[in-house]
């Protein structure tokens, strides 16, 4: 049987999402990314193929979040980074005899259980090590990750990671997968992804898609006058 564990890293609430500073107080900042935490906690929680969560912070207040999940709480490493805590985290699942690591960033507020199931659907049944990759939109950041085994990958998240990690993948020997989803594309740092997300969830409702889904990230926008905000702004994307 496969076994799967997602890994979120997440960093200190405080400091989160800098480049909205010019739209977004410093609080709005916090509870955007704290709404938007949890709608990628609900969307893991709900994909029936991943059965653990783990959450590499020192944030007690994301801590304290994660667990009503359900996620084990593990610190960041010794060495801070996206790119420690990933490679740590799959090394610590190798050893426990995971066979699968999923790894999925905060801020992909749109991604959705049925898309999950779509990275994962066959994923890890080989004999030889896999690497599948979920890119931005741009094809410029490299929004899911999942590797088997999990320590099977040398990582290399930053800026054009997308790209450098088919090449990354490719030095270690594995045929790259790629996967393009809309809502795991969406990544949010600046007021004209907030925008993009906006506009893609009234997409979905004029199309009956996410029938019954509530957003956080979208109700924070909204009852905050953020998206108010927003529109009168006429952000061109």
């Amino acid at each position: 049987m496969v076994t799967t564990t997602a890994v979120i890293p997440i960093k200190q609430l405080a400091d989160a999402k800098q480049r909205l500073s010019g739209l977004l107080s410093a609080e709005e900042r916090k509870a955007l990314f704290t709404a938007m935490v949890a709608d990628v906690l609900t969307a893991v929680e709900a994909c029936a193929s991943i059965e653990r969560i783990i959450i590499v912070t020192d944030d007690e207040e994301v801590a304290e979040l994660a667990t009503g999940f359900g996620a084990e709480i593990r610190p960041e490493p010794e060495d801070p980074g996206l790119i420690e805590a990933v490679t740590e985290s799959g090394r610590q699942l190798a050893a426990e005899g995971v066979h699968c690591m999923i790894f999925l960033p905060g801020d992909v507020p749109l991604v959705s259980p049925d898309e999950l199931e779509v990275v994962m659907e066959g994923f890890g049944l080989s004999d030889q090590a896999e690497f599948l990759i979920v890119p931005a939109s741009d094809l410029g950041g490299s929004n899911c990750v999942a590797v088997s085994p999990p320590d099977c990958m040398v990582f290399g998240f930053g800026e054009d990671s997308f790209r450098r990690h088919l090449g990354l993948a490719k030095e270690q020997g594995i045929d790259p997968q790629v996967v393009k989803l809309p809502g795991l594309g969406l990544d949010i740092d600046t007021p004209e992804d907030l925008k993009l997300l906006l506009d893609q969830v009234s997409e979905q409702a004029r199309d009956g898609q996410e029938s019954g889904r509530e957003y956080s990230t979208v109700r924070f926008l909204v009852s905050s006058g953020i998206a108010e905000r927003l529109e009168s702004q006429e952000l061109k994307v």
